[in-house]
């Protein structure tokens, strides 16, 4: 397998997963517009295509904090039941046409009660969009299957709030929790009621770490707070003075050795300047040296990507091959927050066969 030649139609054939994606960082740049219009809201522009270039540049600041501000456009839309249900859809349709087989969505319900929605309402919209984009790709056949993550903002203090609707929603449809939102200066340790409460109800969560701040952030949500998974975590690599040697500290040696996902994200990790390059990002090193990573598009929009690319630009600028792709493809399976029988499914009768006929 590793000798076929990987090209960007092949890329696109192959089946994928991704765990570390934000429904408000992946709108399409029409529907932003059509939706501000409909709202009243000021854009940088009104035509797609340059504002798609907007988000893009805008994003490429090397600062997590002015990465997050460019949200603030998405979220004006997303204050309706109409504008949440379209996007809801769209979302499922984009992945399933980027050959997407699993996916899971996050965003945090808070930041969307402006237009007089409560945080059920937000969920149930969200979720009935979901499951009308998951029924059109499957009659198309083109089927995806999308959970999704709730998300607390840590710079806030309604994160237990976004934990009980976790517990909540668990069976219909939500499958973890997560805190997004700067993370220098607001530790996850800051809320660690939420993670007990998420502990004590069996409700997996990931927990953004590593990014922006360093090891003592991943330490935290591992050792304190309880984390299944690691959102982004590039900064592991502080704990491993020498990749190339690959001696680990004890952290590092904990995370890889208890098999904790990586959620790793490369393009957004260049804009947020966590990263210096594709071909020097940190997920290569650690998929050698046997860490559980998962491949991450974070924000379609706003990082102008998709999994196809950042798949495309793994194999074009850091030499992966396709079996470096499905290696990452059936981590991220193993690591989703669904049950065990179902995760070995998708692997087995999706995934596996998926690539093989790919080649």
């Amino acid at each position: 397998m590793t000798a076929t030649r990987v090209d960007a139609e092949l890329i696109r054939r192959l089946p994928k997963a991704v765990l570390h994606d934000h429904l408000d960082g992946g709108l399409r740049p029409a529907t932003v517009v059509e939706l501000a219009d409909a709202v009243g809201h000021t854009l940088p522009t009104t035509d797609p295509g340059e504002l798609a270039a907007w988000y893009y540049a805008a994003a490429n600041s090397g600062d997590l904090v002015r990465y997050i501000a460019t949200f603030e456009h998405t979220l004006a839309v997303l204050q309706t039941r109409e504008g949440l249900l379209r996007t809801a859809e769209e979302y499922v349709l984009d992945l399933a046409a980027d050959g997407v087989v699993y996916g899971e969505v996050r965003y945090a319900p808070e930041l969307m009660l402006n237009g007089g929605l409560t945080l059920p309402e937000v969920v149930e919209t969200v979720q009935e969009g979901l499951a009308a984009g998951m029924a059109k790709a499957a009659a198309a056949g083109t089927p995806v299957r999308v959970g999704t993550l709730l998300c607390g903002m840590r710079m806030f203090d309604r994160v237990r709030e976004a934990a009980d609707l976790a517990v909540a929603f668990r069976d219909a449809g939500v499958v973890g929790f997560d805190i997004a939102g700067a993370e220098d200066g607001f530790p996850p340790a800051d809320h660690l009621a939420a993670f007990e409460h998420l502990r004590r109800e069996n409700v997996p969560f990931t927990i953004h770490a590593g990014e922006a701040h360093g090891l003592p952030s991943i330490h935290q949500a591992l050792q304190v707070c309880g984390a299944q998974r690691i959102g982004h975590g590039v900064r592991i690599t502080d704990d491993i003075p020498d990749l190339a040697a690959g001696k680990l500290g004890r952290l590092a040696g904990w995370v890889r050795d208890r098999r904790v996902a990586l959620e790793m994200c490369p393009t957004s990790n260049l804009q947020t300047g966590a990263a210096t390059s594709i071909a020097e990002h940190p997920i290569t090193a650690l998929k050698d040296l046997g860490f559980r990573v998962t491949l991450n598009t974070d924000n379609r929009l706003v990082s102008g990507t998709t999994m196809t690319r950042e798949m495309s630009l793994l194999a074009e600028q850091a030499g992966w091959s396709v079996e470096d792709l499905r290696t990452v493809t059936v981590n991220a399976l193993k690591s989703a927050f669904l049950p065990f029988d179902e995760r070995n499914a998708l692997i087995r009768d999706v995934v596996l066969p998926g690539y093989e006929a790919a080649l």
